[in-house]
């Protein structure tokens, strides 16, 4: 946990240095952030093991910024961060948060206007006085004013799936670590894969519920605990994540885990079924009268006269109604999957080498990847330029690693003008393109949508990235006409991907069902940017049966041999 925190430090004194108008500094500040928040190893943990050497070695962190990292752990704060934030104006790193203000727009607004808070900026929306301000304007102004309702409706209280996700995992191995310990599970919103958690529940098994209980609370995450029984703990971790943990016999946790697991109206929806058959069901399984008659999440589903629910389904959609006529079809899986056609390496804006990330591929068994770096107008990802881009492919084509086919690729912009960043003359050299907008969010609904209808229209493009550009939290998405793409998509034989980054998950999961109930194909990436984030695919699957797709939905269970037939 350590690790996101010192990397929103320094992502914060980038911040601070680029309103200030300061070179150089936010580059270097911000690569050396984007390295610590892709890291799997904790950062204390390296500290203690090799001193200041060890955050010398970890990529993108100079020894400049090695020691202000070493500050923080031994004293939990760094004084140029201090000195910086004491610089401006408290509230003006707020302004950043609202989507269409960058560091230089928040510096002008500052100076120009003395905006030094949400407070200020909300005021100066509603007097009319941005749209009067040089590069900004009219639309900018409403724009601005859609951002900051989008702002105040965000739930704050919620976590990311896939900052959760790890911290959960961890806490279930340390569980069954203990003797006392026969099992141990998450369940609730974690375990349906919602793309946002407001609290983790754990369920855990053993003949010593007290001692299991004794032994959670002691556990080293774990900041405060609210309340303490025999069976039952409810705990606070470090980043105020709430943790329920409750203790329950071995012959019960299949019922405990579907009564745990639904969202309230599935599990309501489920009880009505119940009752209407003679039965009771709850937490403790299933029974008709005083009688159990069963304790198992299968068997629960099946006296209720359907098919099992899988976790990630149990929304009170309609999947109750589908799965009582037997129709629910196997969803995609992890282990289906045989590539990721989305990563980024040291060329551009990532962690590692073109070796490292095939390697790391490797070890999770795939047959084939593609490196996209970004193209030449991401100048901030370090975006290649087209001379670049050849000797890049050549890098690429020149990496060889037995039993994996490495595809050059590259991450284009869709440019605000409609035009990708490459010609085509450059493009035809790729094996695969990936074609993404990361600017003119602000444009109209009918530009946003053409920009992309072009894109999957160009015969060398293959897969469109986070199709709609929204960041969980932070940022709503540009307007854009779905169906249209689904339409265009179809037609021209396009991927749209799910993007398994924690912070997109885009296509979301409601994307998805719209998508493959239009026979579009979709390619399940991580858009990974070290080797360690290769691990974000769990996360993209995890939305990909949200959305009901099998495996045939999705391209990168193919393998490399009917891969190709399709790119």
């Amino acid at each position: 946990m350590i690790n996101s925190k010192i990397a929103e430090i320094l992502y914060e004194i980038a911040e601070i240095y680029e309103i200030k108008g300061v070179q150089w500094k936010p580059q270097a500040y911000n690569k050396a952030a984007r390295a610590i928040e892709n890291l799997s190893d904790d950062m204390k943990e390296i500290y203690e093991e090799k001193g200041v050497k060890g955050l010398d070695e970890i990529p993108g962190v100079g020894k400049g910024i090695s020691k202000k990292i070493e500050e923080y752990i031994k004293t939990g704060k760094i004084n140029e961060y201090n000195k910086l934030k004491n610089s401006i104006p408290r509230g003006l790193l707020n302004l950043l948060e609202i989507q269409g203000i960058g560091p230089k727009k928040a510096a002008a607004l500052y100076k120009k206007l003395k905006i030094k808070n949400l407070k200020d900026l909300e005021k100066a929306v509603r007097e009319h006085k941005i749209k009067e301000l040089e590069k900004f304007g009219e639309k900018s102004e409403e724009d601005i004013k859609e951002s900051l309702k989008f702002y105040k409706r965000r739930d704050k209280k919620r976590f990311l799936l896939g900052e959760i996700l790890p911290i959960a995992e961890n806490i279930v191995s340390e569980l069954k670590k203990l003797k006392e310990v026969d099992k141990a599970v998450y369940c609730g919103s974690l375990r349906r894969m919602n793309e946002t958690i407001g609290d983790l529940d754990i369920l855990a098994t053993g003949n010593n519920p007290k001692k299991i209980i004794d032994n959670f609370v002691r556990l080293k995450e774990i900041k405060k605990v609210l309340a303490k029984g025999s069976t039952k703990s409810m705990v606070f971790l470090d980043n105020n994540l709430q943790v329920d943990i409750r203790v329950v016999k071995d012959n019960e946790l299949g019922s405990a885990l579907q009564y745990f697991t639904g969202n309230k109206d599935h599990g309501i929806k489920l009880r009505q079924i119940a009752i209407r058959k003679g039965y009771k069901l709850s937490e403790y399984g299933l029974f008709r009268k005083d009688k159990k008659i069963t304790c198992s999440e299968e068997g629960i589903y099946n006296r209720l006269g359907m098919q099992y629910i899988p976790a990630e389904l149990r929304e009170n959609t309609n999947e109750i109604e589908i799965a009582m006529k037997r129709k629910i079809p196997k969803l995609v899986g992890l282990e289906d999957i045989k590539g990721d056609l989305h990563m980024h390496t040291k060329a551009s804006d990532g962690n590692n080498s073109i070796k490292e990330m095939a390697e790391a591929a490797k070890k999770l068994n795939y047959e084939y990847i593609a490196i996209t770096d970004h193209s030449k107008s991401r100048g901030i990802a370090g975006g290649l330029k087209e001379n670049e881009l050849i000797k890049h492919i050549n890098e690429i084509k020149n990496t060889k690693i037995k039993g994996l086919n490495i595809l050059a690729g590259s991450e284009v912009d869709i440019m605000a003008n409609g035009e990708l960043d490459y010609d085509n003359k450059i493009l035809k050299k790729l094996d695969i393109v990936v074609a993404s907008i990361h600017s003119g969010f602000n444009q109209s609904e009918e530009k946003i949508t053409s920009r992309i209808v072009n894109a999957i229209e160009n015969e060398n493009v293959n897969i469109i990235g986070h199709p709609t550009g929204r960041l969980i939290n932070r940022r709503e998405g540009y307007k854009i006409n779905l169906d249209a793409v689904y339409k265009a998509a179809k037609k021209n034989n396009k991927l749209l991907e799910i993007n398994s980054q924690s912070d997109r998950l885009d296509l979301n999961w409601g994307n998805i069902k719209e998508a493959i109930d239009k026979g579009v194909k979709l390619a399940i990436n991580t858009d990974a940017h070290s080797a360690e984030t290769l691990w974000y695919m769990k996360l993209g699957v995890g939305q990909a049966r949200k959305g009901w797709c099998k495996k045939s939905d999705i391209v990168n269970t193919l393998t490399f041999k009917e891969l190709k037939k399709i790119i």
